[in-house]
This record gives C-alpha cells, sequence and structure tokens, in this order.
C-alpha cells in the first residue's frame, strides 16, 4: 500500500512579464519547465482572453474568458489588471494506488487578479506544465457578489487547424457512445476528453480537472468552424452553476505531447487536485474480481428473483469458492437486494434488504472467512431521492458486515426528472456519496457516472468507473467494432480509470445469445488488462469458462495497480503497446483494430544484466476476431534487456506478456 504525502517549493512573487509595474499589467505568461509550452493571459479593451503555444507555434488562438449571471453584474468585459502573482510548483507526491508510484507535480503558475469599476474582483490562474496547460477562475466572496446563479461560462478554445479528432457527441446523461474520427471543423457538440492531432504531428487532448461543485463541460461549436466554446450541462430552469460565494470553476485542461502516448503517461489531470484528503486510507485495496453480472448480460441469469436468479446463495458461495482458490480479491453480486422486478417505479430499490434467496450476513461472514472481499451493489435506477434517504443505514450495514467495496449504478433517467447525470445537481450528490463511503470505509465503482476529472488523488476510495461505451455492449448490440479500444486510452482513459470489465472468452456464447459477439480474439482480451487501467479490475466472463483454461493464468497473474507505465508505440485508432511494472514484473499489453500487424519492440525497459523469464500470450497463427477468434499461443522465452520482442497481431488480435526475473 502506499503512502499519500508531497513535498512542495512553492514561491509566491509579484511579477511583471512586460516592462513597467505589476499592477495595470495587460499581459502575464506562465512558461513550462522545459519552456517548450507557454500559456498567455491578456486583458484586451477590458475583456480577457488566453491564448497558448508550442515552441513558438501557436495551439490555441486568443480565446475569450468569462461569465454571464442571472441579475448579477456579468464578468466578462470592463476588466483592468489589479495584481499579478506567480509561484513555481515543485513537487512530488505518492499516489495510493494509480499507475506509477511517484508522480511529480512541477509547473510554472501565474495568478491575475482582475477588477471592474464596481470594484468587483475575479482571479484567473494559468498554468504550464511539460504535459500540458491548465486555467481556472475564482470569485471570492465580497460586496456585490454573495450568491449566483451563472447562465454561461463564456470560455472558449479557438483551434488554429482542422486537426483530425476523436469524439463522442454531447450527451448530458451518457458517455456510451462509439468514438468518431473526423476532421474538427466536421464537430458541432462534444463531449471531453476531446482528443486531436495537427498537421505537423502534435496530439492535444482537451478536458477539465477537479470538477467538485460545478456543472460537468461540453463544448459546442463557436462562431468559427474551428472555435468551441464552454457549454455546461444546466438544471431544469437553465440556469449551468448556482451556489454561493466563492464561485471556484474546475480547471480547463489541454494536454499537449508529441506522441499520443505522451498523453497516456500525463499526470496533469490528478495534479490538478487536492492532496489526498484521508489519513488512514489502509483499507483501501486495488484488486480484481469476478462477479454475478455477465450472466444476465447474456440472458444466462436475471437480476430479478426466480427460476433463473443470478444472485443466489449457492451461486455467491461458488464465486466466492472460485475466487479463494485462484487468488482473485472480490465477488461482485448484482440483483441480490428487492426492488428490481420494480425498476422505474419510485422507491423501488431496498438496498438492506435481501431477495430470499440470498444470505447476505452469511455470504459476507464466508467471503472474510475465505479472505475473498464480497463487493455490494447499488442500482438507484436513477432515484437519487430515495437513495440519498437510504444510504447511510446502507453503507453502516456494510460496514458492519466487512464489505469494503460497492458498485453503484445510476441507469435511466434521473429523478426528480430535469436533472441531468451530468449536472451540477448530480455532481455534488456524486461527490457527497464518496465522502460517506470514506466514513465506512467503502471503495466506489460508479456506474454511469461523471467523468473522472482527477478527484481520486484527494478521495482514492474513488477507484473506478464506467462512463464508456463498455463490454456489456458486446452482449447486446452490434457490438463495440475491433477500434474501440484502440481508441479509449486516448480519449475517455485520459480522464482516469475504467471499469470495461475485461476477459471474456468464450467470445461468441452461442448457448446464449448467437447472434452478438465480442470483436476480438482471446489474446486481445488478456492484453486489455493491461491496456486498459482500473484498480478494480473485472475477470467479466462466467466463471465455468475459466475452470481449467491455461489462459486464464494471465489474469490471475496481472497487478491492477502499478509502479511504473510506458507507452511504447501507438497510433489512435489503429493499435496501442503499453508495457506497465509492478515491482521488478513488467507486463506487456499491445492491441490492434481490425488490421493484423507485426510489431517489434526492444526489451530496454528491463533491468540490464538481468534475465527474464517472459511468458507469451499471443494470436494463434490463424486467429482472426471474426472467423477464429479463439485461436491463441502460449510459449515462454528467456530474455533480457538486449533482446528485441516480435509481436504478431491478428485481426482484432493482441499480445500479453508477462516479464518475471528468472530464478538464479
Amino acid at each position: 500500500m502506499r503512502i499519500c504525502v508531497a513535498s512542495t517549493l512553492c514561491v509566491a512573487l509579484a511579477v511583471c512579464f512586460i516592462a513597467g509595474p505589476a499592477v495595470g499589467n495587460e499581459t502575464m505568461i506562465a512558461l513550462s519547465p522545459d519552456g517548450r509550452t507557454a500559456i498567455q493571459l491578456e486583458v484586451l479593451n477590458g475583456r480577457a482572453y488566453y491564448s497558448v503555444t508550442r515552441e513558438g507555434r501557436t495551439i490555441i488562438d486568443d480565446s475569450k474568458l468569462g461569465f454571464l449571471f442571472n441579475e448579477r453584474e456579468p464578468m466578462n468585459r470592463g476588466f483592468t489588471v489589479l495584481r499579478v502573482t506567480e509561484r513555481q510548483v515543485d513537487e512530488s507526491w505518492e499516489p495510493v494506488w494509480g499507475t506509477d508510484a511517484l508522480i511529480e507535480n512541477r509547473c510554472h503558475e501565474v495568478t491575475a487578479t482582475l477588477v471592474k469599476r464596481s470594484g468587483l474582483t475575479v482571479d484567473v490562474t494559468i498554468r504550464a506544465y511539460d504535459d500540458g496547460v491548465a486555467l481556472r477562475c475564482f470569485v471570492p466572496d465580497q460586496e456585490g457578489f454573495r450568491s449566483f446563479e451563472m447562465v454561461s461560462e463564456e470560455t472558449e478554445f479557438r483551434l488554429t487547424g482542422d486537426h483530425t479528432t476523436w469524439w463522442i457527441p454531447a450527451d448530458f446523461d451518457s458517455y456510451e457512445h462509439i468514438y468518431r474520427e473526423t476532421r474538427l471543423a466536421e464537430l458541432e457538440a462534444v463531449a471531453t476528453p476531446v482528443t486531436m492531432r495537427t498537421e505537423d504531428g502534435l496530439y492535444m487532448s482537451i478536458h477539465e480537472a477537479n470538477l467538485t461543485d460545478y456543472a460537468g463541460m461540453t463544448l459546442r461549436k463557436a462562431s468559427t468552424a474551428l472555435a468551441f466554446e464552454c457549454d455546461l450541462v444546466p438544471w431544469p430552469d437553465g440556469i449551468k452553476v448556482r451556489g454561493d460565494a466563492p464561485l471556484v470553476t474546475p480547471w480547463r485542461t489541454i494536454q499537449i505531447s508529441d506522441t499520443p502516448g505522451g498523453l497516456i503517461e500525463s499526470h496533469i489531470i490528478e495534479n490538478l487536485n487536492e492532496p489526498c484528503a484521508m489519513r488512514d486510507h489502509s483499507w483501501i485495496q486495488p484488486m480484481k474480481y469476478v462477479g454475478i453480472w455477465w450472466g444476465m448480460h447474456i440472458g444466462k441469469d436475471t437480476w430479478h428473483q426466480g427460476d433463473n436468479h443470478g444472485a443466489t446463495s449457492a451461486n455467491t458461495r461458488e464465486m466466492i469458492d472460485f475466487a479463494a482458490e485462484h487468488g482473485i480479491g472480490g465477488v461482485l453480486v448484482e440483483g441480490w437486494n428487492t426492488g428490481w422486478s420494480r425498476w422505474g417505479s419510485a422507491g423501488a430499490f431496498d438496498y438492506t434488504t435481501p431477495y430470499p434467496d440470498f444470505d447476505l450476513e452469511g455470504l459476507a461472514a464466508y467471503a472474510e472467512e475465505k479472505g475473498v472481499a464480497l463487493i455490494g451493489h447499488h442500482e438507484t435506477g436513477g432515484d437519487i431521492p430515495t437513495y440519498e434517504e437510504r444510504v447511510e443505514e446502507a453503507f453502516a450495514l456494510y460496514e458492519r458486515l466487512g464489505i469494503r467495496a460497492v458498485k453503484t449504478g445510476y441507469a435511466g433517467g434521473i429523478f426528480p426528472r430535469g436533472q441531468h447525470h451530468h449536472g451540477q445537481w448530480m455532481v455534488r450528490h456524486y461527490r457527497s456519496i464518496v465522502r460517506k463511503a470514506a466514513e465506512h470505509h467503502i471503495m466506489l465503482d460508479v456506474h454511469e457516472p461523471i467523468k473522472p476529472t482527477g478527484i481520486s488523488r484527494t478521495w482514492p476510495n474513488m477507484m473506478t468507473r464506467e462512463g464508456v461505451r463498455g463490454m456489456e455492449y458486446n452482449a447486446w448490440s452490434d457490438g463495440n467494432p475491433p477500434e474501440h479500444t484502440t481508441i479509449l486510452p486516448f480519449t475517455r482513459m485520459l480522464a482516469g480509470p475504467l471499469d470495461y470489465t475485461p476477459g471474456i472468452f468464450d467470445l461468441t456464447f452461442d448457448g446464449y445469445k448467437p447472434n452478438n459477439r465480442v470483436h476480438t480474439t482471446l489474446a486481445k482480451q488478456l492484453a486489455l488488462y493491461v491496456v486498459l487501467e482500473s484498480p478494480l479490475q473485472m475477470a467479466a466472463d462466467l466463471i465455468e469458462n475459466y475452470e481449467n483454461h491455461s489462459a486464464f493464468a494471465f489474469i490471475r497473474a496481472v497487478p491492477c495497480d502499478w509502479d511504473e507505465t510506458r507507452v511504447l508505440d501507438a497510433a489512435i485508432g489503429d493499435h496501442v503497446t503499453i508495457v506497465r511494472r509492478r515491482g521488478r514484473e513488467w507486463f506487456l499489453g499491445s492491441i490492434t483494430d481490425e488490421e493484423p500487424r507485426t510489431l517489434t519492440f526492444a526489451l530496454d525497459f528491463l533491468d540490464h544484466g538481468v534475465a527474464y523469464e517472459a511468458t507469451v500470450y499471443s494470436d494463434g497463427h490463424d486467429a482472426d476476431w471474426l472467423t477464429n477468434p479463439l485461436s491463441h499461443e502460449i510459449r515462454t522465452l528467456t530474455v533480457d534487456a538486449t533482446d528485441t520482442l516480435e509481436i504478431g497481431l491478428a485481426a482484432g488480435g493482441g499480445q500479453a506478456v508477462c516479464f518475471v526475473p528468472a530464478a538464479r
């Protein structure tokens, strides 16, 4: 278990970036530590603008900032610069879990206090990192600004080229869409993260960090084809953000990298959140889990009680026994509590009363005896008032029973009607549940969530979340195309961990749904455990499909908490290869789209002078996601840091490798 500490060197200075005194200064610049990236803040004719350059090239042209309020003075013009301060942030901190054991937070920060003739002030802070830029606004509690109802945030993103862009449409209730690749000019309204490649090969991704008490941000086309403006998810009455001063916006972030892999290796989103809020987090344990879940999606079982009820005591005991035998940390059970047959009705779900065929207390004790964590499930059906009324009792029960993790769900429309999953009202709800769960030592896996914005640094019990078109779509739709998971690491996963639920071995499940299938090879299912990061990682298939299967050894071995991550090579939408280290062991995951590929990599990430036993799980020579998805090979090699590894990927395929230092 890691600790959550940081050492920081921060110096605040009054500064002047243009000749003359700080007061009245009109142009402020923050420059990244490596000197390559700059974000500039200007006040021109009373309006605040920012722009971004990379090695002297403008990548975000002058883009306006500001707010409009209901019955409050607008804060989008009439500004002068009152004062400017700067600081150099140079810290390192250890996350409780994550992709790297040590994270550096190094940037140049500049804060300008802007004032209006009325005396109202707003602080605009800009930050320049080696891997991107960020900005946020702070309106203090002051005379004339005690409470507020924001009509719009006017932040713009004026791009300077018609970039290749990977995106999903703006949807105020769901991120569960297939990503598209188009030119920037074709976009109308999109969700974030939205990722771009310029003509000269620079990669950028626009998102937000530290979304705490605010509406989620989408982007919509502005007055020109290459300009986008912030479009916040509204309340039912159209107000975007309401509350009492101070007003603190999330950070608006632009990750920047020379390579697509650099976007994945970036920690800018986490760095823009507050340090860990917990004194004791020893109870937080990343783990793999199996569960009563996939059977319902393919039609084998039901969530509600009946002849094919999945969440029975007998089925759960079998799952617990399997997990204990194979070193799997947890067992998820969906459909254990009353209310599933009344989905959509107010007050349908009871979070403390099990169905008669599910012995909650006895199974919790049995799981503890076996050293397995029982993972609870709270589906709300979007009925937020009922859940908020009952969640304290439910979490207290779980704490008493030793249940340390809960998967929550918010499928369907939100009650009260008119509220959206991604609006401020629900952002407040999600955050309150994270805090309440922490009080009861409970980890969370949230489905139908608000997108991640790095809050796991502050609240590391917020382990993972869905917010993606995941594995389940293969069970009851046209499915996810082979390229889907070659895009996710550079879009949705830039925001934070995702519970994609990989690990399906019966890829066609003909006995249940012969017209549906998973669009990968078996080897690609293994590789996803490395490519798609999550500290709670599911082995999603029916456990009978894992019994006596040699490839299951990789799922048993692969960690879900890492000390180091490197992207060896990637082309967004085509292929990606990632290596991650835990202790002295390395794990490699390589996946492709519908095109077969042969890739070659140097193994110089291994410790030099050390021989490693590499267990390779590859596509068979005749593997193909459509015609022969189960064909795979397992072989063992002895390698060291001077060697290269050739990786053959079938159409829709993948390869997973485990590197373990050889015995002396």
